[in-house]
């Protein structure tokens, strides 16, 4: 099966990985000022994730292999690849295992450390929707806010929310399989690889996911790599400050 995408543009192919609980559709207003800029962008839904294929195997290595199939089937060759959080991860993943298909790496708010799990809340708030009771987006935004005090979480959630038929909403993750397998999200890429390319890692200034002492690990297994950091930005660095993360990337890919 082959990953759900938006393709949008012509030119040099330019992909984009969603984060966990996200899909490509995060991507599109800065997929389309790229597109302009005379790539060809491809925002892709991973696996339990939008509208692509579900299963019960999930991990680095089968995302990472679901990328190349994807690549394959679509002819695409030297990439510039880009992930954010848990597409980052698959990024890394990807690059280290098929380099020659990597022109360029960028990696989002994420290093290749080991994280501990940190998505029970919201694992917990997306569980509590009981689709038999909810005939709204806003009576699913009053469950989520039981939990879930930041707006902006919320919303982001709430994209994965569509209408499975006239009477029910569903949701579009696999949510069972992500909750179960939540310990796969956070493992470190695999010891003593490496890939040689052009990367640049960016770091929100206010999320803390790369720390200052990251940069060992990550010039160990990513030589060539820049780290910028992102100003006035959490963790969702690309919508918090968009026109600061869109100028650093289009530097880096001149």
């Amino acid at each position: 099966m082959v990953l759900h995408s938006q393709i949008l543009g012509s030119g040099k192919p330019f992909v984009i990985l969603h984060g966990f609980l996200g899909m490509g559709d995060n991507w599109k207003t800065l997929g389309l000022r790229w597109a302009d800029d005379g790539y060809e962008v491809h925002l892709l839904d991973q696996r339990n994730h939008g509208r692509s294929f579900q299963s019960e195997t999930f991990s680095y290595r089968a995302m990472s292999e679901d990328l190349k199939k994807y690549c394959d089937e679509h002819g695409l060759k030297e990439i510039i690849l880009l992930g954010h959080s848990m597409g980052g991860k698959v990024a890394m993943q990807f690059a280290v295992n098929h380099p020659e298909m990597v022109s360029k790496l960028i990696v989002a708010d994420i290093a290749p450390k080991a994280y501990p799990p940190h998505h029970q809340d919201i694992l917990k708030a997306l569980s509590a929707l009981n689709f038999s009771k909810i005939k709204s987006r806003g009576d699913a935004e009053d469950v989520l806010s039981e939990y879930i005090k930041d707006a902006g979480t919320r919303l982001f959630l709430l994209k994965n929310l569509y209408r499975k038929d006239k009477t029910e909403f569903a949701l579009r993750i696999n949510l069972p399989v992500l909750s179960e397998k939540i310990e796969e999200v956070g493992v470190a890429l695999p010891e003593d690889t490496v890939f040689n390319g052009e990367t640049l890692f960016m770091g929100g200034e206010k999320s803390g996911y790369i720390e200052p002492s990251d940069e060992i690990l990550i010039k160990k297994h990513f030589p060539k790599a820049e780290i910028k950091t992102i100003s006035n930005a959490g963790h969702w660095l690309h919508a918090e400050n968009p026109e600061e993360f869109y100028k650093v990337c289009l530097k880096f890919l001149e």
